[in-house]
């Protein structure tokens, strides 16, 4: 099983927005049955809350389920994953931190796949108050990790 985990501040706005979307995607492609899906925060401010109003919002408008998702802090087992996508360099700052830098781990921004890289982050709604532009950014990223997982898994 690939596993991939979404990491942001709080895991209410991007990094479940980006589950989400992924999430639907890897099922459109049909394969949920290689591909575990997570979320976290780096800080657990909001753990065992339901995604940011915003965040329902948008998913709801786009027909993308949101179910079953409540946030959580990272730990060190998010650090295991095949793929850990930051939302921005402050969230991979802090997933090397934990990690150690001398440890190797799969870890990068979102952002970084894609070959026109106009943001390097995915800027957070819950300050900037702009989720569709998060939408937007993650919905791009989100497509460029899938195409690239298929082409280096083999799938």
């Amino acid at each position: 099983m690939i596993r991939v985990v979404f990491i942001c501040l709080g895991n209410i706005c991007r990094s479940p927005m980006a589950e989400a979307i992924f999430r639907k995607k890897v099922e459109e492609a049909g394969l949920s049955h290689l591909i575990h899906i997570d979320s976290a925060g780096t800080g657990g401010w909001h753990a065992g809350s339901q995604p940011h109003s915003g965040t329902k919002n948008i998913l709801a408008r786009e027909n993308i389920p949101d179910g079953g998702m409540t946030a959580r802090e990272i730990n060190p087992g998010d650090l295991e994953a095949d793929y850990v996508a930051a939302m921005d360099a402050s969230n991979l700052g802090f997933i090397h931190r934990m990690a150690g830098y001398e440890k190797k781990i799969n870890a990068f921004r979102l952002m970084d796949l894609l070959p026109e890289n106009r943001e390097p982050d995915v800027p957070d709604p819950y300050m900037t108050g702009d989720f569709n532009e998060t939408y937007i950014l993650i919905d791009e990223g989100t497509d460029a990790l899938l195409s690239h997982i298929r082409e280096k898994e083999n799938i």
